[in-house]
């Protein structure tokens, strides 16, 4: 019984040591928030147009940050698949996003079915709602994700690069709905004050994630990697939304 304690220990002081390590960027985000908004991102990432862009014409918050990661859009997109409390995680600070379970860091083939209208919860609430969770609004395997709720957007966006990596732009839109004060304080200070720390550490840990099986991959001489075998499932689970998602996609621009 202690055995099977101390690994759990370990894992919280670990995650109370990353959240101290982002409370400095959580407190002083506000100071820097121009730069921080567009972290990672090229000027031209930054005015490129992604699905959603037109759906929150009012939104405060606008965000769009970038990073480059050494493995290709198929390697890196069944990781954004299983993202969401007590799925996959978010792979950013667990013990304030992920009711402290460690994110994911192998491919969960059970997480790998992708709809339009699947919830992706942001809570542990045991019935997501649009208060508690995202919604997959439409996407594109292996080239982009959005979610959707009814006060922000979130897309991704991966791109191949010349060196056989991806380009992974994120950017979130988000509304503060003053007919509300409460909710929209609420907001205000989650993303104003939480969101650079935690999208920063999300990307650098997809990255990581990614990098790290194209890496073992190259080592393993034996078959194709995890993440090829997965595509062709997401794939054929989503064949018959394909039309749906590209019109979707369309209107949304």
């Amino acid at each position: 019984m202690a055995r099977s304690v101390k690994p759990a220990c370990r894992r919280v002081f670990e995650q109370i040591g990353y959240v101290a390590q982002d409370l400095p960027v959580f407190l002083t985000a506000p100071l820097y928030r121009s730069w921080h908004l567009h972290w990672g991102a090229t000027a031209r990432e930054i005015t490129a147009s992604l699905p959603g862009d037109l759906r929150q014409p009012g939104a405060q918050f606008r965000a769009t940050r970038a990073i480059t990661i050494d493995a290709p859009p198929e390697a890196v997109w069944p990781w954004l698949v299983q993202v969401g409390c007590l799925r996959g995680g978010f792979y950013s600070n667990d013990l304030l996003d992920n009711l402290g379970r460690p994110s994911a860091t192998t491919i969960v083939p059970d997480l790998q079915h992708l709809r339009i209208g699947q919830w992706v919860p942001m809570s542990p609430s045991g019935t997501p709602s649009e208060r508690t969770a995202l919604k997959v609004h439409s996407f594109e395997v292996n080239n982009w994700l959005l979610w959707t709720k009814p006060d922000s957007t979130w897309v991704w966006q991966l791109s191949p690069t010349d060196a056989g990596g991806t380009r992974l732009v994120t950017r979130i839109h988000a509304v503060y709905d003053w007919k509300h004060p409460l909710l929209a304080v609420f907001g205000a200070i989650l993303m104003e004050f939480g969101d650079f720390a935690m999208m920063r550490r999300m990307l650098r840990g997809i990255k990581a994630r990614a990098e790290l099986l194209q890496r073992q991959t190259a080592e393993n001489t034996g078959g194709p990697p995890r993440w090829a075998r997965l595509v062709p499932l997401q794939q054929q689970v989503v064949s018959h939304d394909r039309r749906r998602a590209a019109a979707l996609s369309k209107r949304e621009f």
